[in-house]
């Protein structure tokens, strides 16, 4: 929905990666130009295993804006 309204695409990212390590990234794998990069920090949610309390691992998601007229293309044989 946000790659047809905003030209954007969400990736979930190493925790460690930062704006300019994801836009390198997508733009060699993908052969696209970007605009720009927001990241998000997500929270793990807790959850019960048993009678003890757990927590999921906290994780990143980026959001990659292309530029106008760039689409990815995520089977590279066609």
């Amino acid at each position: 929905m946000i790659a047809d309204k905003h030209s954007q695409v969400a990736f979930r990212v190493a925790t460690s990666a930062t704006k300019p390590e994801i836009k390198a990234a997508v733009e060699l794998l993908f052969k696209v130009q970007v605009a720009e990069v927001k990241v998000a920090n997500i929270k793990g949610k807790q959850k019960r295993f048993g009678r003890s309390m757990g927590r999921r691992d906290n994780w990143k998601k980026a959001y990659v804006c292309l530029m106008p007229g760039q689409e990815l293309n995520f089977v590279a044989g066609e």
